[in-house]
């Protein structure tokens, strides 16, 4: 597959840099622009840091989830998926010290997911998406070759603590460095502790990046559980600096 079939947008959105790779040479270029324009409105949808969007006129109650985009509620419906499978450490309603709905924890896995999906419809086969260091990676770079992720180290945001090769698959990753104390551990209300960073690799960029969010309000035992949904792999620092990980994960660390 030669490097000149090459293509790289970055687009700010969603409160990060999305940077997509493609590889295939026979995909429109309104193909992508019409990828990034969603996302767009996706953010301009689920931001809560607009006082219009849509997610936050429903927390203040001036929307019903029917009056809104059939997106909020498929958002919304992981959201409680999530809380429950978490026990209620993720929560939507409970994520923010304000109290205010925030489905942050789930939409950006969700949108990327589903973004990649538009490209894949547009004839894209070998392509990744990075939200932030959130990835999603279908096919390859070149031929024979995996693409490689770098996880960011909790302590040092420019360093890279870990590389891992993948194909076909999905790497999410919550941290302190990412919100700082700002994740909640819903059940309690109180800032989440006990680990440092947490990353979740599997088939869904979706699933990855709602399990690194909830695993991460867990605390250290979000480790174990992560890695105990079947198809997904768990890497997490502690707040003492010791890594543990899922032998899932370590088959794709690059040595």
């Amino acid at each position: 597959m030669p490097v000149a079939q090459r293509r790289v947008r970055i687009e700010p959105v969603m409160g990060t840099v999305i940077a997509i790779d493609l590889r295939d040479h026979d995909v429109p270029e309104a193909a992508i622009d019409a990828t990034l324009a969603w996302l767009h409105e996706v953010d301009h949808r689920f931001s809560t840091y607009q006082a219009d969007s849509e997610i936050s006129r429903l927390g203040r109650g001036e929307l019903t989830v029917d009056e809104c985009h059939a997106d909020v509620a498929t958002v919304l419906s992981l959201c409680e998926d999530l809380r429950a499978a978490s026990g209620g450490a993720f929560n939507a309603w409970r994520a923010r010290p304000d109290g205010r709905l925030d489905p942050s924890g789930v939409v950006k896995g969700w949108a990327v997911e589903m973004a990649a999906g538009m490209l894949a419809h547009a004839g894209a086969r070998n392509f990744s998406i990075n939200a932030g260091g959130d990835v999603i990676a279908r096919g390859c770079p070149e031929a024979g070759r995996s693409w490689r992720v770098g996880i960011r180290h909790p302590h040092n945001p420019d360093a890279v603590a870990v590389v891992v090769d993948v194909t076909d698959m999905a790497v999410a990753t919550s941290g302190s460095y990412e919100r700082g104390r700002h994740i909640l551990d819903a059940r309690s209300g109180e800032p989440a502790d006990g680990l440092l960073g947490l990353t979740v690799a599997g088939p869904s960029l979706t699933l990855a990046d709602a399990y690194a969010t909830a695993g991460f309000a867990m605390g250290k035992s979000g480790i174990g559980w992560a890695a105990a949904h079947e198809g997904y792999a768990a890497y997490g620092i502690t707040a003492t600096g010791h890594a543990f990980y899922s032998d899932a994960f370590a088959a794709l660390i690059v040595t």
